[in-house]
């Protein structure tokens, strides 16, 4: 995956601190699970022979506080598209396993220090306020869906593909979602205002059978009732190119056919407009359900 640069710059704060620090490296497999925390920040130096890159970032929520220091990037073959004084955000993903080393991944360059490289997408990070574009898709029925068509719904939506076998990627970001909708049903009155939509980045494979086999595993029926308040959908090759850059999702093919990507999801009001972004899997489903609420009585 080459560096992408975002076409929207976020502000840097720096805090002071620090409360965690990277393991040394050992063996990983593909199906390792990663937590994963998102890194702010400036490049300071990079270095081809160890594979790295010293960034001076902000604070990582939950994992470290504000400092320099150097991380191994997960493609080191990016490395040269980095220079000190751009600024990126990125994906620290965090093993499981204590012995694995700290990497970036899904890096964005959000101001660069040194211009002389042009990047082939262009991603927007979502902010309150954003219209959301109409985009379509194709649901778990084979019924075609525009967002447009939840104007009057607060909609909450999210970005998975039914192969990922990370469990704290997709599969994680699902079983939140489904507590998400138990919750919501636990009110009659919120749930009639609310709907929730998980949207296959793979196409090629997320045929409406086995999205609606993935979805049923997690709301807990097949049945055609069971999909009122909860869709999965996938979108065109074309729409989805379009999707990922509006929504901030990285996304590229990996090893055995599997998809390396970033998390993404969105919280957008009866207006068609972003309430909420929530990047990476750190957020939880009573924090989520806590903003739905707010942003349903404001609507």
């Amino acid at each position: 995956m080459r560096i992408l640069l975002a076409s929207t710059l976020v502000a840097v704060a720096v805090v002071a601190g620090c409360h965690s620090s990277p393991k040394p490296e050992s063996q990983s497999s593909a199906t390792q699970a990663y937590n994963v925390y998102k890194l702010r920040g400036k490049v300071v130096a990079t270095n081809p022979a160890t594979g790295e890159v010293t960034v001076n970032h902000d604070a990582i929520p939950g994992f470290m506080g504000a400092m320099i220091m150097p991380y191994k990037l997960k493609n080191p073959n990016i490395l040269s598209e980095l220079h000190p004084g751009d600024t990126i955000t990125a994906d620290v993903l965090v093993s499981e396993d204590p012995n694995v080393d700290v990497r970036l991944d899904h890096i964005v360059v959000i101001a660069q220090g040194k211009p002389d490289y042009k990047p082939t997408v262009f991603y927007h990070v979502p902010a309150p306020g954003d219209t959301v574009p109409d985009f379509k898709l194709r649901n778990q029925d084979g019924r075609d869906l525009h967002l447009d068509q939840f104007r009057g719904k607060t909609l909450l939506l999210t970005f998975i593909y039914t192969r990922c076998p990370l469990p704290n990627f997709c599969p994680l970001v699902t079983h939140n979602f489904a507590v998400i909708d138990k919750q919501l049903a636990a009110n009659p009155a919120l749930y009639a205002r609310t709907h929730l939509l998980c949207v296959s980045f793979d196409p090629e494979h997320d045929t409406p059978a086995r999205l609606r086999a993935y979805g049923a595993q997690y709301i807990g029926s097949d049945s055609r009732s069971a999909f009122a308040h909860w869709d999965f959908a996938v979108p065109s090759q074309q729409e989805l190119l379009e999707m990922a850059k509006f929504f901030d999702v990285g996304i590229a093919r990996g090893a055995n056919d599997t998809i390396t990507h970033t998390l993404s999801t969105t919280l957008i009001d009866a207006h068609g407009k972003v309430a909420q972004f929530y990047p990476g899997n750190e957020w939880t489903p009573d924090q989520v359900v806590a903003d739905v609420k707010k942003t349903v009585s404001s609507s």
